[in-house]
């Protein structure tokens, strides 16, 4: 339900050949930025892209802190990609999005391209799912994290689409067989899973109902298209104050005497478990983090 991880509720994607979008996101408001050299760059815009983003990060060096910083590049098999990676690493990103891993080999690449740059130690790799190979991988590539500084996986729900041939309805009940996977991989892995996009920014009512889900599924927070998006995003994936005040009350169940060395206690009508008490400090412990985030708590 909750990470030790970084806040990753709201991580909105950032198409670098737009100068527009790259100058509006330093003055955004979001968990997490996605500045992307690939999808949403033509092959004529890549190299140009990459320019561009390079001197915007730069201009960022030495900011005070703001949004984590990630960098979704091309393929490391083509030229693209690797020079999209040495940008990235010489910028001192703090994640480099991986596309399309289909297993763990493509986390072996990046990683020893890194080690071989001297990237610094706290980088991090993100590993987008969106292809059937990666849906059918995804335990392996899970189970790699330890060995490659992975730190999220990411859905990449359009591409499985079109791959799969899948005509979604609402709920997207369809997409649920290939993002089970990566929920479950994540989860045993002990990595945070991002939900993938919402393509319609105009439709707020069946985007904050998906986010709704994808927190109920247990998503750690949701990849965005739009900053308009943002809003909904983190309200949906915050604990509700109905959420703390349950949870505060099973602290309090707990820490009274007569709870002392008991597996169960009563809380009102229900019968509250140990694991629940574990499951109550994490959401409260996230609360304090979304918290600080906010300057209502000192850091």
């Amino acid at each position: 339900m909750v990470s030790a991880d970084p806040l990753l509720r709201s991580v909105l994607f950032v198409p670098a050949a737009n100068p527009r979008a790259l100058a509006r996101s330093a003055s955004l408001t979001v968990d997490a930025l996605i500045f992307d050299l690939e999808d949403s760059a033509a092959e004529d815009e890549k190299d140009a892209a990459r320019e561009a983003l390079r001197t915007h990060l730069l201009t960022l060096r030495g900011a005070p802190t703001g949004p984590l910083r990630a960098v979704r590049i091309n393929p490391l098999d083509t030229r693209h990609g690797t020079e999209d990676l040495l940008m990235a690493r010489g910028a001192r990103v703090d994640v480099i999005v991986l596309p399309k891993v289909d297993g763990p080999s493509r986390l072996h690449e990046a990683s020893r391209a890194l080690v071989e740059t001297d990237a610094p130690a706290a980088m991090r790799l993100w590993a987008m799912v969106e292809t059937a190979r990666g849906v059918a991988n995804v335990q392996a590539i899970a189970d790699a994290a330890p060995h490659h500084a992975l730190g999220a996986l990411v859905a990449g729900p359009n591409d499985l689409v079109a791959e799969a041939g899948l005509r979604l309805s609402p709920g997207r009940p369809e997409l649920m067989p290939w993002l089970g996977p990566m929920l479950v991989a994540g989860r045993a892995a002990g990595i945070p899973i991002l939900d993938g996009v919402y393509n319609d920014v105009a439709d707020r009512e069946g985007f904050a109902a998906e986010c709704r889900q994808g927190r109920a599924l247990g998503f750690a927070g949701k990849t965005l298209i739009h900053p308009a998006q943002i809003e909904a995003t983190e309200a949906a994936f915050s604990p509700s104050a109905e959420e703390i005040a349950e949870a505060e009350a099973i602290v309090a169940g707990f820490a009274e005497p007569i709870a002392a060395g008991r597996g169960v206690i009563r809380i009102g009508a229900r019968m509250v478990e140990r694991l629940h008490l574990m499951r109550a400090e994490a959401l409260l412990a996230w609360a304090r983090t979304i918290a600080q985030r906010r300057g209502d708590l000192p850091s």
